[in-house]
């Protein structure tokens, strides 16, 4: 696994308990790289730690628009299925 290295005293500075400040800036750059288009679905949701459903109601929360490939209809498919 590789690692950002931030600026010394930024998670700190996030108005947070420590223990959640980490997943914080996982899911902020989760959604913002899902917004941005840099990653379909998959990547982003892996990166925030989130099941499918997790992590289509956290954009929905953030208002993000969805963005899908033809792959990505078709699990959506196959999800809807199971």
């Amino acid at each position: 696994m590789s690692s950002i290295d931030l600026p010394v005293g930024v998670l700190d500075a996030i108005a947070a308990p420590p223990a959640d400040r980490e997943l914080i800036v996982r899911r902020e750059l989760a959604v913002s790289l899902y917004r941005e288009e840099y990653f379909s679905f998959g990547k982003p949701r892996e990166l925030a730690g989130l099941s499918t459903a997790e992590f289509h109601q956290l954009l929905g929360e953030r208002e993000a628009e969805r963005h899908s490939t033809a792959e990505d209809r078709a699990l959506d498919v196959e999800y809807a299925r199971e």
